[in-house]
C-alpha cells in the first residue's frame, strides 16, 4: 500500500498538538482487518483527546485519534471479513491507544468491526457514528425498562450536541413527546425542527431545591451530568427513567435517595465504549431501520482533515452544533 494522509497527535515535551502527516500501513497500530477510510466524525471526546484539554485520553503518542470511522476493506486476515466489504468501527480503545479513523487507511482488529447494516451508506453511517450509537443504545436501554410513547414527556439535556441532536429525531420519529433544554436560544427552531414539541432556556430554569419537585418527566436524556443530572433526579414522574451519557457539567452530582424509593426513580448508565459486539450488532441495525433519524442531513456537516483543528476549537468553545463528518 502506498502512502496515505492521516491527521497524528504527538507528545513534544508534553505538549500535546495534531498535524497532517504521511503514513505507511507499517505505521498503524496491529490489527486483521484493513479498510480504506471514506468517513470518521468529530465527537467532544476526539477535540479534547486531540488537543490535550481533556486530560490523559490518548494513552500513548503518537496516535492518530478518531474513535470511529467506516469504509471498506482492503484486506483481512479473518475469514468474517473480506475486501470490498464495507464496515464501522467505533470505541474499544479506537483512537485512544490504537490508531483511530484519522487517517486515510485504518488496521483494526476483526472483533471491533460491525458489517455496514443495509439501510445505511458509509457517510450515514458517520453521521450517526459513536453519538448515535450512544443515542440508540441509551433509548433501547430506557424501551427494556418499559419506556412507551404514551408515557409522558421525554426530556433530551444539552440539546444542541450530538448525542442529543440524533436522539430528539429518533424519538421523535417513535411518536415521543420531546421536550429539547438548551443553552442556544438561537437554535430553538433547529431543534423544533428536528421533533421537539417544546424547547427551553436552561438559563431560566427552576431546578427547585427540594428532595422532590414537581414530577414532570417520564424520561430523560442526560449529556450534562452535574447539578442538571441532580435536577432530573428531583424532577421525574412515579417510574421515571434516566440516561446517563455525558458530563459536559461536571462529574459529580448531589442528590438524595427520595427520587429512587418514594418515584422508584431508575437511573440507567449507557456505556457505548465496550458494548458486547451482539448488543453493537443489534443496536446498529436499529439505527438502519425504525431509530434511523430522519434529519441526518440537517445534523451532519462535512470538512476535510485539514479542518480538525479549527473545528476541534469551536467544538471546546461550545460553538457547533449536530455532527461533524470528516471526508477521506
Amino acid at each position: 500500500m502506498e502512502k496515505f494522509k492521516a491527521y497524528r497527535v504527538f507528545n513534544d515535551n508534553d505538549r500535546i498538538a495534531g498535524r497532517l502527516v504521511e503514513l505507511g500501513p507499517e505505521d498503524l497500530s496491529a490489527g486483521e482487518v484493513v479498510f480504506r477510510t471514506a468517513y470518521a466524525s468529530v465527537n467532544y471526546k476526539d477535540a479534547l483527546a486531540a488537543t490535550g484539554s481533556g486530560g490523559k485520553i490518548i494513552r500513548k503518542y503518537p496516535l492518530v485519534p478518531g474513535i470511529d470511522a467506516a469504509g471498506t476493506v482492503t484486506t483481512s486476515a479473518d475469514a468474517r471479513f473480506k475486501p470490498g466489504d464495507e464496515v464501522i468501527c467505533t470505541s474499544y480503545d479506537f483512537g485512544v491507544s490504537h490508531d483511530g479513523g484519522y487517517a486515510e487507511s485504518c488496521r483494526v482488529p476483526a472483533g471491533w468491526v460491525v458489517p455496514l447494516p443495509k439501510g445505511l451508506n458509509l457517510l450515514e453511517a458517520m453521521t450517526l457514528g459513536v453519538a448515535g450509537y450512544t443515542a440508540g443504545l441509551a433509548l433501547d436501554l430506557l424501551q427494556l425498562n418499559g419506556l412507551q410513547p404514551g408515557n409522558g414527556k421525554v426530556l433530551v439535556n444539552g440539546a444542541t450536541g450530538g448525542v442529543a441532536t440524533l436522539a430528539i429525531d429518533m424519538l421523535a420519529r417513535l411518536g415521543y413527546e420531546v421536550v429539547a433544554v438548551t443553552g442556544k436560544e438561537a437554535e430553538r427552531e433547529f431543534l423544533k425542527s428536528l421533533g421537539a414539541a417544546e424547547v427551553l432556556s436552561r438559563q431560566k430554569l427552576d431546578m427547585g431545591s427540594r428532595p422532590l419537585e414537581k414530577p414532570q418527566w417520564a424520561a430523560a436524556f442526560d449529556s450534562v451530568g452535574g447539578e442538571h443530572l441532580a435536577w432530573l433526579t428531583r424532577t421525574m414522574q412515579p417510574g421515571g427513567l434516566i440516561a446517563s451519557f455525558g458530563n459536559a457539567g461536571g462529574i459529580e452530582f448531589k442528590t438524595t435517595v427520595l427520587p429512587f424509593i418514594l418515584r422508584g426513580v431508575r437511573l440507567i448508565g449507557v456505556d457505548s465504549g465496550y458494548t458486547p459486539m451482539p448488543v453493537r450488532r443489534r443496536i446498529w441495525d436499529r439505527l438502519a431501520g425504525e431509530l434511523k433519524p430522519r434529519h441526518l442531513a440537517a445534523i451532519g456537516s462535512v470538512i476535510t482533515l485539514a479542518d480538525l483543528p479549527a473545528y476541534f476549537q469551536r467544538m471546546l468553545d461550545g460553538k457547533i452544533r449536530g455532527r461533524a463528518v470528516v471526508r477521506m
